[in-house]
């Protein structure tokens, strides 16, 4: 196995020590995870812990009151296309009935 150059400095003599990447020359200390979030960007998991991608369909797990609507969303409303994005609401996608809305992730989960 060969272990990855330090993000800092690119130094190619890194070691590992307790769960840790540690560069000998400018003393970084990294995960291995922060590397992998770092190539992958923007991780987001639905409700069961399943990797959601743009363009993936998902199911409402629960009834969603809207602000601003006299009507709920309803849980099982199927959701096509999402797109991911940085924030608390964290899926942009268009909901029939009631147009363009932010959801959390953790109120949907993957078909």
């Amino acid at each position: 196995m060969t272990l990855p150059n330090c993000p800092q400095c690119g130094c190619e003599y890194t070691y590992e020590d307790r769960g840790l990447m540690i560069c000998p020359e400018c003393a970084n200390e990294w995960t291995s995870e922060e590397i992998i979030e770092q190539e992958e960007g923007l991780i987001v998991l639905d409700a069961n812990d399943n990797r959601l991608e743009e363009g993936d369909s998902v199911i409402i797990i629960k009834d969603l009151k809207v602000k601003g609507a006299s009507s709920t969303i309803k849980q099982g409303t199927k959701v096509k296309n999402i797109r991911l994005v940085e924030g608390d609401h964290n899926i942009d996608c268009k909901i029939d009935g009631f147009g363009p809305m932010k959801l959390k992730s953790e109120f949907v989960k993957k078909i």
